[in-house]
Order: C-alpha cells, then sequence, then structure tokens
C-alpha cells in the first residue's frame, strides 16, 4: 500500500504559500509508516519546531490500474476520506531551500492522518463536496473539491502514468488555503458533508 499526495491543488492554497502555479499537478508519496494509527494522538516530532496541518479528501483505490483513462477512473474507487497531511515547515523550507527531496517534512510516523472511509454512493458529486478542519472549535480551513484545479478523476488518470495503482493505495488530493501551525493539546476536528470523520489530539 502507497500513500500518493498531490500538491498544490488549489488557487488559495498556492497563493499562500506564494508558490507557483504548476503545469501539472505536483506529486510525493508518504511511507505506509506514516499514517497515524486509530485512536492515537498526533505528537509533535522533536525535529520540528513549525508543524502545519493540511485537510486534504482523500479517495481509496479499489483494484489495480495503470494509465487509466479519465473517463474510467471513477471506477478505481468507492470509498471517500478526509484526512491531514502533517507537514513539519520548518524543514521542508530547509529542504526546498536546498533543492532536496521533502519526504523528510512529508513522511515522518503520524503525518498522515486518515479519516472513516464512507462509501462514494452516500455523498454527492465527488467534485462538489464540501469539507471543513476545526481546530479547537474554530473553522481553520473550509473549502470544496469543486475548487481543485485536477478533480480526482483527472488525478487517478495523471498518477496512473508514472505509478501502478493498486488495492489500498490511498491519494491524498491536496489542501486548499487555511494551512497553519498545531501546538500541544489542540484538538482537530476534520468533517465531510457535515460528517465527523476524525478527531485527534495533538501531543
Amino acid at each position: 500500500m502507497k500513500i500518493i499526495c498531490i500538491g498544490r491543488n488549489y488557487t488559495d492554497h498556492i497563493a499562500e504559500l506564494e508558490n507557483e502555479k504548476p503545469e501539472n499537478p505536483v506529486v510525493f508519496l508518504k511511507p505506509d509508516t506514516a499514517i497515524l494509527l486509530k485512536g492515537q494522538p498526533f505528537f509533535i516530532p522533536e525535529f520540528s519546531q513549525d508543524v502545519h496541518h493540511e485537510v486534504e479528501v482523500l479517495v481509496r483505490i479499489n483494484r489495480i490500474g495503470k494509465h487509466i483513462q479519465p473517463k474510467f477512473a471513477s471506477k478505481y474507487y468507492d470509498e471517500i476520506s478526509l484526512g491531514i497531511d502533517f507537514t513539519a515547515r520548518d524543514l521542508q523550507a530547509q529542504l526546498k531551500a536546498k533543492g532536496l527531496p521533502w519526504e523528510k517534512a512529508k513522511g515522518f510516523d503520524g503525518a498522515a492522518v486518515v479519516g472513516k472511509w464512507i462509501a462514494k454512493g452516500e455523498l454527492p458529486s465527488v467534485d462538489k463536496l464540501n469539507f471543513t478542519l476545526n481546530k479547537n472549535n474554530e473553522t481553520v480551513q473550509e473549502s470544496s473539491t469543486a475548487l481543485m484545479l485536477w478533480k480526482i478523476d483527472e488525478l487517478i488518470a495523471y498518477i496512473s502514468q508514472f505509478f501502478t495503482l493498486k488495492i489500498g493505495d490511498i491519494i491524498f488530493t491536496g489542501t486548499p488555503a487555511g494551512v497553519g501551525p498545531v501546538a500541544i493539546n489542540d484538538v482537530l476536528v476534520g468533517k465531510l458533508e457535515g460528517r465527523e470523520l476524525f478527531n485527534i489530539k495533538v501531543k
């Protein structure tokens, strides 16, 4: 099982971090050890003083696929969730400044929150899903998949040009604006179409 993540997929987040709008989806990976275990808190790693939350809509692949056509991509997943791509922003900035890969800042243990899965058929169109992240009862990120630069089916088709997708693979589809630091004792709650899919405490 692999975790495939998409960066810079919402215009407002690109502007927020003063990045350039990419010509193609930005793709990076997290190891499976990055998944935060169910019921466990998120521990801020000792090597970072600036860990940020990035809430994202997730899809789980349900069949093997390579060079998938966009018109067939919807057949390759039947569950949707919400998660967090935790990012050690200070470490990421150091690595980017040196032209080095981001994995240490994105793939550390616990850096991938995966919420409860919902059958796709229970939700509205995947291209019009509303989601929020609350931190300590305050909404800090709020958006819709309607604002994605590349929609979910387009992402699956693009990713499958480079990586064979296998059953159980998870795709993090990108984060909107509102990313920010987390601190000890913060409580993070993610909701998709009003349904709470994760609730975690930071330690």
